[in-house]
């Protein structure tokens, strides 16, 4: 599966420790950018996600900035995204399981590295239920 990821500065750091790792899970994941720590604006990198995985739907995307909320705001514009933030696990299952999010969103001031790893590894074991919430997502 691909992975586009990006950030902004806030974010840099967490995204190459998450890049590392979801190579050694195998993923091939493709970096949008930022591409080092200096201020930057993160819709430039929201948007390059979104698009990517709008246009792959077979792929997911993860960004990451300050809070999450920025980038998940960004993102949520593009067409057939569905962008969640989560800082645990348990919320980052329920937004594939239920939401049938396509970009995890991580807040990477509120968050470790063990905690990123682990809302990350939540989000992409999960699968979507179907269902009721298959009606709900059409609806959104």
């Amino acid at each position: 599966m691909k992975i586009y990821i990006g950030s902004d500065h806030a974010g840099f750091d967490l995204k190459e420790i998450l890049i590392q790792y979801l190579k050694n899970l195998t993923y091939q994941v493709d970096d949008k950018g930022t591409f080092g720590p200096e201020s930057v604006h993160y819709p430039n990198y929201a948007h390059a996600v979104a698009e990517a995985v709008s246009s792959d739907p077979t792929s997911l995307g993860v960004l990451i900035c300050g809070s999450a909320n920025g980038v998940c705001m960004t993102a949520n514009k593009h067409k057939n995204i569905r962008a969640a933030i989560a800082w645990q696990p348990e919320i980052a299952a329920l937004a594939k399981q239920h939401n049938n999010a396509n970009i995890l969103c991580l807040p990477a001031r509120y968050l470790s590295e063990e905690e990123a790893k682990d809302v990350l590894n939540a989000y992409l074991k999960a699968e979507f239920e179907g269902g009721r919430h298959q009606i709900r997502v059409d609806l959104i």
